[in-house]
């Protein structure tokens, strides 16, 4: 990394950085947060690495989890399907991967992309280089990690998570549990307390222009990468810039009733080291913009709105966030164009 890159206060934010080469982009998070920014992110680079989280412990990923011993694969499937891309190869992967049987015996739930991760994750013993197979063979516009080698559980301080008893703070486990949760979530943590992360995502993170956070279920999909220590610190300690994308509105149960700030207060809660460039977030889900630009500074962070939700509901739209990213990392990289 030695001469490669000026200080992040410099005017450029990497130095030597030729036009038309695409910007290093590592994008951190689960579920379908993560594939709707993996969805935008691919239109702009063709450098793109997601690393994923692996406390899912519900559906067919926890079935096999329970079963095998292995990593949910679930949101794994999910990310690489979402680097598929839009022509009839990759749409068609895409489906397939996503597709679910539907029967009477035990492989009803079960996607087919779980089945095939898991398989490879069998003949080849190495859970990387597995994925990358995969990404091989659909064609994936990027590459998918987990964030740890080794299966997390959730654990979650709870106020209220009993309806009769609301007012008293218990613990729940597990990934599923916290994300539907009819309390209110004031603290998470991993068990392991101390999971190794895997080093490829490491080195990424650390080699990366960007590193994209969020959107997603705020405790369970974006704040665990912060609670992996070497990933944490890679993050902190990275000179790439960093971007948070906020949800579009509160999840039920998980954040029930929180404002785009609470979600900055909560994050900054959970991992008081980092620091963020650029907090983004859609126009219309920000009603009070002066009190979200003061959260955003506590995280040294300026505030970009932009219209990234999609027309038809409440989802963010592939090209609307696409322009929104790739605004961003014109404007406040100053690396010149990349396509």
């Amino acid at each position: 990394m030695t001469g490669r890159r000026r200080r992040r206060g410099g005017k450029d934010a990497v130095a030597g950085r030729r036009s038309g080469v695409p910007p290093k982009v590592v994008a951190l998070g689960g579920g379908h947060g993560l594939s709707a920014s993996l969805a935008a992110l691919r239109r702009i680079t063709g450098d793109l690495t997601a690393v994923v989280t692996v406390a899912d412990d519900g559906g067919s990923s926890g079935r096999l989890r329970a079963e095998m011993g292995v990593l949910p694969p679930g949101d794994l499937r999910k990310a690489l399907a979402a680097l598929c891309g839009d022509d009839e190869w990759g749409q068609t992967w895409s489906r397939v991967l996503q597709h679910r049987f539907v029967s009477g015996g035990d492989l009803h739930g079960h996607a087919v992309g779980n089945l095939l991760i898991v398989a490879l994750w069998e003949q080849l013993k190495d859970e990387v280089a597995a994925l990358e197979w995969v990404g091989r063979l659909l064609g994936a516009h990027g590459r998918v990690l987990p964030m740890s080698a080794v299966p997390l559980d959730l654990e979650a301080i709870v106020r209220g998570h009993d309806p009769k008893l609301p007012d008293t703070v218990s613990t729940v486990r597990g990934q599923a549990t916290v994300a539907l949760t009819p309390g209110e979530v004031q603290e998470v943590h991993l068990v392991p307390a101390d999971p190794p992360a895997v080093p490829e995502a490491v080195q990424a993170v650390m080699d990366a222009d960007w590193v994209v956070l969020g959107p997603g279920s705020w405790f369970s999909s974006v704040i665990p990468h912060l609670l992996v220590p070497e990933l944490a610190d890679a993050v902190a300690q990275t000179r790439a810039r960093r971007v948070l994308t906020l949800n579009l509105a509160p999840q039920p149960g998980e954040t029930e009733g929180f404002s785009p700030q609470r979600h900055l207060e909560v994050l900054g809660r959970h991992a008081p080291k980092l620091t963020i460039d650029v907090v983004l977030a859609d126009e219309a889900a920000v009603p009070d913009r002066d009190s979200l630009e003061q959260a955003a500074q506590k995280l040294g962070a300026t505030v970009e709105l932009a219209r990234v939700a999609a027309p038809d509901g409440p989802r963010h739209d592939p090209e609307s966030l696409a322009a929104a990213y790739d605004r961003i990392f014109r404007m406040r990289g100053r690396i010149g164009p990349w396509r």
